[in-house]
């Protein structure tokens, strides 16, 4: 099962991690106050597929990509959930929903704004692995 989810290319130090991906669309969103990134014009937003067999050495390319100043980039399949900062990386079973207590409270710790931080909504009946 491939994994997507969104990265923010304004988030990398090392744009060459961008390799590593599928990027399957691109956006561009101008930055508003509500974005807490006032260094920032732009956020240009890549949806992003990453095969199963690559998913950890992703992850950890992005880890160590993206700037130290209160990033995170997750993505996510039916199953597990990645969540990677700045050189801390959590893999959740998406089966226990508690477990995104310490991702939450990790990316608080370093100043990311917690609605930012709204990962964890309750899994929708099409979202479910078992599909119930």
């Amino acid at each position: 099962m491939d994994y997507e989810g969104t990265l923010i290319e304004e988030s990398l130090s090392d744009k060459s991690v961008l390799q590593s991906v599928f990027v399957t669309s691109t956006r561009v969103e101008p930055v508003t106050p509500e974005h807490h990134t006032p260094w920032l014009k732009q956020w240009t937003l890549h949806s992003i597929l990453i095969p199963a067999e690559d998913a950890a050495i992703v992850a950890l390319q992005l880890g160590t990509s993206l700037n130290r100043r209160g990033w995170y980039v997750d993505f996510k399949n039916e199953t597990t959930h990645f969540v990677i900062f700045p050189n801390k990386i959590f893999k959740i079973d998406r089966n226990k929903p508690e477990h995104y207590a310490a991702v939450t409270a990790y990316g608080i710790s370093i100043g990311i704004p917690e609605y930012q931080l709204d990962f964890t909504p309750a899994l929708k009946p099409w979202d479910h692995p078992s599909g119930t």
